[in-house]
């Protein structure tokens, strides 16, 4: 079991990382859609390079966070229901939503669309809008964000039997850690600090 909890360590520590560098996504579709809006009023000009890019990012954010969403405990559950349970009855009926739901929506979700991405890949299948994007690598983001999620989902499930196995603390409690606004502020601050210097 010790294997297993220092794997379901490094999946964390994956997907950590992973939603700290995607959230920097936001700001550069902010700024590109900003730019675009100033570009099209005051020069009456446009591209749908530029909207499609904004989907690309927002579907990377969306897709590549999934994992984060649920090592911070942020994704949505029936906490009403749960909460008449005791707690390791609750952890009991999470890891059966584990293997039951999640896995196996992970692994369809994966196998349906890969081929999508290969062959995107290979015809090199275009944005049907003048002046779109390549479509490949925004296909290639669902199975990447797909494996994120179900990394995450078997560091879950390994915390959880853990935990019944009284091996680790409550692995359902949500991690008393800053919110990313907190983070991004204070990422920005320490890289304006760094250059001043």
């Amino acid at each position: 079991m010790a294997a297993l909890i220092k794997l379901s360590r490094l999946i964390d520590g994956l997907n950590e990382w992973v939603g700290r560098h995607v959230a920097w996504l936001v700001l550069a579709a902010v700024v590109i859609s900003a730019s675009n809006a100033i570009v099209r009023k005051a020069f009456n000009m446009s591209s749908n390079a530029f909207l499609e890019i904004q989907w690309y990012l927002f579907a990377g954010v969306f897709l590549l966070a999934s994992g984060y969403t649920m090592l911070r405990q942020e994704h949505v559950r029936i906490d009403v229901v749960l909460q008449r349970f005791s707690k390791r009855n609750q952890v009991k009926i999470e890891i059966f939503g584990i293997l039951a739901f999640l896995m196996p929506f992970v692994v369809s979700v994966i196998v349906l669309v890969w081929p999508l991405v290969i062959r995107a890949y290979e015809t090199g299948e275009m944005s049907s809008n003048a002046g779109g994007l390549i479509r490949w690598p925004v296909f290639a983001l669902v199975p990447m964000g797909f494996t994120l999620l179900g990394l995450q989902g078997l560091s879950e499930l390994i915390k959880r039997v853990a935990f019944l196995r009284g091996l680790i603390d409550d692995p359902t409690k949500k991690p008393q850690v800053k919110t990313p606004e907190e983070e991004l502020a204070e990422a920005i601050r320490a890289r304006a600090e760094g250059t001043a210097k």
